[in-house]
């Protein structure tokens, strides 16, 4: 099989996934005969083929996937004019600490926000798939500690929390973690 083949499958198959594509599953389609290292090199060439077409091949945290140029939002929300989703300020004030400070506890949280996190707020992250409980911490009480996922950084186009914007040292979480703090 040519790479121009190759790469025609890898399109098909990235099209007709519900999930990003992730390189040891297109291997495993290939029956493992073209390897990892000639599946991430032609999905690279193809990243850079679609770069001046309406969607962007993209590397998230689950894997390879397309997703339309955000420039053309506006055209693409015309499509499917309903409102998106809005989140409350503490949803999101919630989400960034557990980003950037995970794991942390619920005490953790609400010793940087200054107040108090509804559970609500909690479920709801868990429901989007935002966040997880990845233990305990070892402390009185045992209370759980709480990290972001793959879903989390998918959805926001990442590989790694590394990507994740660097707050100014002024603004935001500081080091001690305490006292309410303006995240967004």
């Amino acid at each position: 099989m040519d790479k121009k083949d190759i790469k025609v499958i890898l399109e098909a198959l990235l099209l007709a996934s519900e999930t990003p594509l992730t390189i040891k599953k297109a291997n495993a389609i290939f029956d493992s005969e073209l390897g990892l290292k000639m599946i991430e090199n032609c999905l690279m060439e193809i990243q850079l083929e679609w770069k001046d077409r309406g969607l962007d091949l993209v590397r998230t945290s689950l894997g390879w996937r397309f997703q339309t140029k955000e420039k053309y939002s506006d055209y693409i929300q015309r499509l499917h004019p309903e409102r998106p989703t809005k989140h409350s300020r503490a949803l999101l004030e919630t989400l960034a600490i557990i980003a950037y400070r995970q794991p942390v506890t619920r005490a953790d949280i609400e010793a940087v926000r200054g107040v108090s996190v509804s559970s609500q707020i909690v479920r709801n992250l868990e429901e989007k798939g935002w966040i997880e409980s990845v233990g305990r911490k070892d402390v009185l009480g045992r209370p759980l500690l709480y990290a972001t996922t793959k879903s989390f950084l998918a959805d926001l186009g990442l590989q790694s929390l590394k990507e994740l914007p660097v707050i100014p040292q002024n603004e935001g979480l500081n080091k001690e973690g305490s006292g309410p703090v303006n995240l967004i």
